[in-house]
């Protein structure tokens, strides 16, 4: 049985996927709680996923992806991971990366500050190293940085992957997952010398198998909806819808309007008619739209998440007979990770009865079953994005 999880971190990203035959993926890490607030309701991230780990008698997972360098999505990484290019992060205690994953933008962008820098540096020695290692994406600046550094990209053309592509180490059939790449393109690292951290980012459609069933994720780190626009015209253009449909969509930036539009409009942000494509007709019967967030507010907010655009994929999931989840929501008074189980019924929410009796111990779970992804029945081959 597969499961997925998303952990209340407030407009915070991480994403936990654990197969039934055991391996462990991470999709980013952004521990913020600040232990010194006792309001603060957001996990210990770090002591969670410590718990796991040590539950299931490993100190390591065998893709740790970082979908952009913004704070939101590495906060606390260093403190967390045993990091290769540095003595100072190789203790014991810290959790192992078999393969670490980046778009071409985490490799070539000048000189990030804080826990950013960091990543980066362990991203750098890794691909000089040919260890461990997937960057996505080859741009004209990543050649040319990789040139500065004295090496030649077509001797490390195994490390790097279009978008368009399967990623090669996991096979639906024997691993029972496989990630097809919808993002970065090309054009998305290579605009002159700036480079947009969210443009760029990592964006996947995660696909599980279990017995005859697939469901299908696709998490968003945090793409606007130019970028859904491409990816949907491309995707489109290739006959290749199947790659967009989805069970759970794991939402960008926070449900943020400029997600979904570029008005937030006054009661209800309107999506280019891309991205209502996307959510309207790609969605899945029974699915689910969760928001990696924090509340969503009543009022109007400069930042995300956005009253106007959740009121909008409210209605999305309505209209699949889903449902519409927000990781600071779930359990409001003491959020608690929103858990996915995929078994031979399909893909299924879980939740403990603690969460609707209040009772601290963990109970029997309440479950809801869903439906699987039905994909189109033409198939044809999938060229580069770029």
């Amino acid at each position: 049985m597969h499961k997925i999880t998303f952990f209340p971190l407030g407009n915070a990203d991480c994403c936990r996927i654990d197969t039934s035959n055991g391996r462990k993926f991470l999709f980013d890490y952004a521990n913020r709680r600040d232990p010194k607030d006792t309001q603060d309701k957001r996990i210990d991230l770090f002591a969670e996923l410590k718990k796991d780990l040590q539950a299931a008698k490993r100190d390591s997972y065998d893709v740790v992806a970082f979908t952009h360098l913004d704070d939101d999505h590495i906060c606390g990484a260093p403190d967390f991971f045993f990091l290769e290019h540095a003595e100072k992060y190789q203790s014991k205690d810290r959790a192992k990366i078999g393969q670490m994953w980046v778009p071409a933008a985490v490799i070539v962008e000048s000189r990030p500050d804080g826990d950013a820098g960091i990543v980066q540096a362990e991203a750098r020695y890794r691909l000089k190293n040919k260890r461990g290692i997937r960057v996505f994406s080859r741009p004209d600046v990543l050649r040319e940085w990789m040139t500065e550094q004295g090496l030649n990209m077509a001797d490390y053309s195994d490390f790097i992957i279009d978008a368009g592509r399967v990623v090669p180490e996991f096979k639906l059939d024997i691993d029972g997952i496989e990630f097809f790449v919808h993002s970065p393109f090309v054009e998305h690292c290579d605009d002159g010398t700036y480079i947009e951290r969210n443009d760029a980012s990592l964006v996947f459609q995660v696909r599980l198998a279990e017995g005859k069933t697939q469901t299908n994720i696709i998490l968003g780190a945090d793409t606007t909806h130019e970028i859904w626009a491409s990816i949907v015209k491309v995707t489109r253009y290739h006959k290749r819808e199947d790659r967009l449909g989805w069970n759970i969509f794991k939402l960008p930036h926070h449900c943020s309007y400029l997600s979904l539009g570029p008005e937030k409009g006054k009661d209800k942000t309107v999506p280019v008619a891309e991205v209502q494509w996307l959510y309207e007709e790609q969605g899945q019967e029974g699915s689910f739209i969760v928001s990696t967030s924090n509340t969503i507010p009543s009022k109007d907010t400069d930042q995300p998440p956005h009253r106007q655009a959740a009121a909008y994929l409210k209605g999305v999931a309505a209209g699949h007979d889903g449902d519409f989840m927000v990781t600071m929501e779930h359990n409001p008074d003491a959020p608690k990770p929103i858990v996915f189980e995929i078994g031979p019924n399909g893909l299924e929410y879980r939740q403990s009865s603690s969460q609707k009796t209040g009772d601290s111990r963990l109970g029997a779970a309440i479950t809801t079953a869903r439906g699987t992804f039905a994909p189109p029945t033409q198939r044809v081959g999938f060229g580069r994005h770029d």
